[in-house]
């Protein structure tokens, strides 16, 4: 299942529309388990080494295309910045004029963060207008999202079809994995699966 992925792409100089999944547990405001924040760290470091320019994009929790107050992003911006040692930027919106402004202030190695793109009802619907919006934001769409790879969404999906796209790190580890166990399992084999929407 090899894709493309980040060293197969010019980035330096670029702005990199990068799809994560943030959506972490959260209790009284603070967060319990930063693991998918830390599985983010290796694309992004190495896209900073290459000098790009990174707009991060991230669900948490379900909105249902309206802002909530408890759902914003920048407690996950905060702890990002702190894995990575720098000032991570949080947009007012997820693809207005807000997002355009502070990516266009954005200088080679730096990193901002978009609000919680599941506040836009375009999100779900995998809108075109919301596709299109944040397709103009950058150069290059880095999809690192592995957990939410399968929904049809603007900021999975939609904007994939208007850039250049690739893998990041964590999508390609995880497709590496999927792989050797569908393809060529070592047998005997015995499969667990879990999780709180199985």
């Amino acid at each position: 299942m090899a894709k493309r992925g980040i060293d197969d792409i010019q980035v330096g100089g670029r702005r990199v529309l990068l799809r994560v999944d943030f959506n972490v547990p959260m209790e009284e405001g603070r967060i319990v388990d930063d693991r998918r924040i830390q599985a983010a760290v290796p694309t992004i470091e190495a896209l900073l080494r290459r000098g790009a320019r990174i707009v991060v994009v991230t669900h948490f929790g379900r909105p249902k295309g309206r802002v909530d107050e408890a759902l914003r992003v920048a407690p996950l911006a905060r702890r990002l910045g702190e894995l990575l040692g720098i000032e991570v930027a949080v947009a007012a919106d997820s693809g207005g004029e807000a997002s355009r402004a502070l990516v266009e202030s954005l200088c080679q190695g730096d990193v901002c963060m978009l609000e919680n793109i599941r506040f836009d009802p375009d999100e779900e619907a995998n809108g075109e207008r919301l596709a299109g919006r944040l397709a103009a934001l950058a150069d290059v769409y880095v999809n690192d999202a592995f957990g939410a790879a399968h929904r049809a969404h603007a900021s999975t999906e939609g904007v994939a079809h208007r850039l250049p796209a690739v893998a990041g790190r964590l999508m390609q580890r995880e497709l590496e994995m999927l792989g050797s166990v569908l393809g060529s399992p070592q047998r005997p084999l015995v499969a667990i699966v879990g999780g709180a929407k199985i």
